[in-house]
């Protein structure tokens, strides 16, 4: 495992050592990235083959140099889709909490751990909550998780189960992440939302040499990825870079990154429309992809740029039609998406139907979690009540020959 050199902003390019905790620029508050050695890495990491662990800690050399705090994450299926010949689903739902947010998470909390950090807070809109309160739990660290008050119960549950405190707030990801800010430093609590910390981006990258080397160490040509804070999407391009550094992927064009959105939270989607390198905040946000209801991502920029880069595209879609992507994939390949998922495959048929992909692209689509912890939020846009149980008649003694007095 190679050993930290520095953190770099995203934004200003400083350096910013990694001895203590940092959590973003101390000179423009941009993202912070971590950097290795690059001459050091070339001679020490190693690609994985078929004998490494089935986790994300297969890359371990291309990981910071730490003990970590692992409940399985990482190694998803990739599954080949029954209708589409060059179509793959990524199936994040086979992480620990069944969701993505595993992966982030366990390099965060590994490094809360090994800076020995006591307390650490999170607003999120569910599934990070979950896999914060899991990761802490083992680690035995305190967590503080502050979500929207209509989260899939699952996520309420996950959080309360695993010993976290929670709040729930009535208002978006936004009002929650202002309450952390608000009360962190007088609780003693350390800051590790989205992309205000650096290393939930280097757990999230695994997902980029993950679908490298289940391609056979080649890249499609898109990727699709639900984008609500963006983290696996910036993640994923860090990976492609490191990976074209080490030699590890064969030559040839980048994938384009198709970043997905819901229709009733797209700030992503209509700053790209407008040609503008930032978003605005995407007023009263209501989707049931719980997930992409963040009405301004921390990372704009950087996955505008990365889209633009990558010769991408950012597209929206409403709700209706992702139930009924969500279904159709579920009664057709045997999958139950997630809400944020069947976006990714509603997405994919209408930049088929555009022109802007062919069937003969080779295209990944993640499905960031598993549709079961979406119970409550998928019975209900499935307008789905249970059957009220039959009533009997009332029974009457009857005296006899046969039944008794």
């Amino acid at each position: 495992m190679p050993a930290i050199s520095f953190l770099e902003c995203s934004r200003c390019a400083k350096h910013v050592s990694a001895d203590t905790p940092q959590t973003v620029c101390p000179a423009c508050a941009g993202a912070l990235y971590v950097r290795y050695d690059s001459d050091s890495l070339k001679q020490t990491a190693v690609r994985p083959d078929g004998n490494a662990t089935q986790s994300m800690w297969r890359y371990a050399s291309v990981l910071p140099e730490v003990e970590p705090v692992t409940l399985g994450e990482g190694w998803t299926p990739m599954l080949h889709s029954r209708r589409h010949e060059n179509l793959w689903i990524k199936e994040e739902a086979a992480n620990p909490t069944g969701t993505f947010k595993a992966r982030g998470l366990a390099m965060a909390v590994t490094m809360a751990k090994h800076y020995g950090l006591e307390k650490l807070a999170a607003p999120s809109a569910g599934n990070a909550a979950g896999a914060l309160a899991a990761y802490a739990a083992a680690a035995g660290i305190e967590a503080h998780i502050f979500m929207p008050r209509d989260v899939p119960m699952a996520n309420y549950l996950e959080g309360v189960a695993y010993g976290a405190h929670v709040t729930l707030v009535d208002g978006l990801i936004s009002d929650c992440a202002r309450m952390v800010a608000e009360r962190k430093d007088k609780e003693g609590w350390f800051d590790i939302s989205t992309l205000k910390e650096p290393f939930r981006v280097e757990g999230k990258k695994t997902m980029g040499y993950e679908l490298v080397e289940q391609l056979g160490w080649t890249y499609p040509d898109a990727v699709f990825y639900p984008t609500g804070g963006g983290v696996g999407l910036i993640g994923m391009w860090k990976a492609f870079e490191e990976m074209e550094q080490l030699g590890w992927v064969a030559p040839g064009r980048r994938p384009k990154m198709i970043a997905v959105q819901a229709s009733g939270c797209a700030p992503v989607a209509r700053a790209y429309r407008e040609g503008a390198s930032v978003s605005k905040m995407f007023e009263n946000a209501a989707t049931f992809a719980a997930g992409l209801r963040v009405p301004k991502p921390y990372g704009d920029s950087i996955i505008l740029d990365i889209v633009r880069k990558s010769e991408g595209t950012v597209i929206d879609i409403p709700d209706d039609r992702i139930l009924e992507s969500l279904l159709d994939w579920s009664r057709n390949e045997g999958l139950l998406l997630c809400p944020e998922g069947a976006t990714a495959t509603a997405a994919y048929d209408q930049l088929i139907a555009d022109g802007f992909l062919t069937p003969k692209d080779r295209v990944v689509i993640f499905n960031t979690g598993a549709g079961l912890k979406y119970v409550d939020t998928l019975a209900e846009a499935m307008h789905l009540t249970r059957t009220p149980e039959k009533e009997y008649p009332e029974r009457v003694p009857v005296g006899g020959i046969i039944t008794p007095q």
